[in-house]
């Protein structure tokens, strides 16, 4: 996190960002279909194709039974702001013959399946912040069904316009400690005033467990619940009741068999926003219990809000520490807000959970949950 540079941000409230500056598409995607996509549809691909070769899965032998589901929250919006100023600069003549094709939510997903002739479902959600979140749940709810063997599921963003960023600055969503980037997003922390937006994708390879181990797959662990609830209440806040947010895990839980005490780590969404922390907070006692010890984590601090893809970040990081056995801390958590008293991780730790708890939320009101388990044997 740091300066944002992508554009001249002097006249925002907000002028930081996590934006990925190292990012060469042309390691990742053939020459002319590099041509044919913009940012967007070219973070999704690159994360496609890191998630097939981690998981050393020869898409060629089962493309018909390889499905994509992809969210994001804005899709190819930066590229038509882009192709906007353009048009007004040029007319038509300024403007590239990709922008029909690469500004609807289904970009990501459909480009990902012309790049590795994948079949499949090709599913596309815009549910938010959550998207990503949704579209693992998704994925694993259409690989239980038997839709397909397996999946490419995530999320992506690439937010960082002026138009798409101010909207954001505009509603006084982002931190404004500009001085400090590193220490702007404070999750759960009193002096906390915002998200940093972030760009990137996230992807996850998801497949049928016994697929997995016939073909010796790395695992790093199993979803074995989702849950997926709308508050119905406002655009941007949260319902003060937290009553669907806790629906939404309580259903994960109960798809997974579970019971609130069996949880051994949650990764809460903690957006460093006013409202979601302390809403989440009381959500989190809710379905919990009140004084909790269960360790919490939320990792925004870290690699900032790309909206849409932050779901598929933090289940990989959900992931990691099943697999691992590490759990990294909550950034920036150096006054813990009283009315968010849970039992924070504060500080990268060795813990060995065996059932993590990831949990999002977005604007329009959607909750969602997944559930993780640690393979057995």
């Amino acid at each position: 996190m740091g300066a944002l540079t992508r554009f001249d941000a002097s006249a925002y409230p907000s002028r930081i960002a996590a934006q990925v500056d190292d990012f060469d598409a042309a390691h990742f995607i053939e020459p002319k279909h590099l041509r044919r996509t913009d940012r967007f549809a070219q973070f999704a691909i690159a994360a496609a194709r890191l998630a097939l070769e981690d998981a050393e899965f020869a898409v060629e032998r089962a493309t018909d039974d390889v499905g994509v589901y992809l969210g994001s929250a804005l899709g190819g919006l930066a590229f038509a702001e882009e192709q906007h100023d353009a048009f007004r600069a040029g007319g038509l003549r300024g403007v590239r013959p990709i922008l029909a094709v690469s500004v609807f939510g289904g970009a990501a997903t459909c480009n990902v399946a012309l790049a590795f002739g994948l079949h499949g479902p090709n599913v596309a959600n815009g549910n938010s912040c959550a998207a990503g979140t949704v579209a693992i749940g998704d994925a694993f709810r259409a690989i239980a069904r038997g839709d397909v063997r397996a999946a490419l599921a995530g999320g992506v963003e690439a937010p960082l316009s002026p138009l798409v960023f101010g909207a954001f600055a505009t509603i006084g969503a982002m931190s404004t400690r500009n001085a400090e980037p590193l220490h702007a997003s404070r999750p759960f922390d009193r002096e906390r005033d915002g998200f940093v937006m972030a760009e990137g994708a996230g992807v996850v390879f998801l497949e049928r467990l016994d697929d997995a181990r016939a073909r010796g797959a790395r695992a790093y662990g199993e979803v074995v619940g989702f849950g997926l609830t709308g508050d119905a209440h406002h655009m941007t806040a949260p319902r003060p009741d937290c009553a669907q947010a806790t629906r939404a895990m309580r259903a994960a839980l109960r798809e997974a068999s579970l019971i609130p005490g069996e949880v051994e780590l949650i990764d809460a969404h903690g957006s460093a926003t006013t409202l979601n922390d302390s809403t989440e907070a009381r959500a989190l006692r809710e379905v919990f219990g009140e004084g909790t010890q269960t360790p919490i984590t939320a990792t925004k601090g870290q690699h900032g809000h790309a909206l849409g893809a932050t779901g598929a970040w933090e289940a990989a990081v959900a992931l990691l520490a099943l697999h691992d056995g590490r759990v990294p801390g909550i950034a920036n958590l150096e006054h813990p807000d009283p009315g968010c008293d849970l039992a924070f991780v504060r500080a990268t730790e060795s813990l060995r959970p065996r059932v993590v708890l990831s949990n999002t939320s977005g604007f329009g009101g959607i909750n969602a949950a997944l559930v993780f388990k640690a393979l057995e044997g």
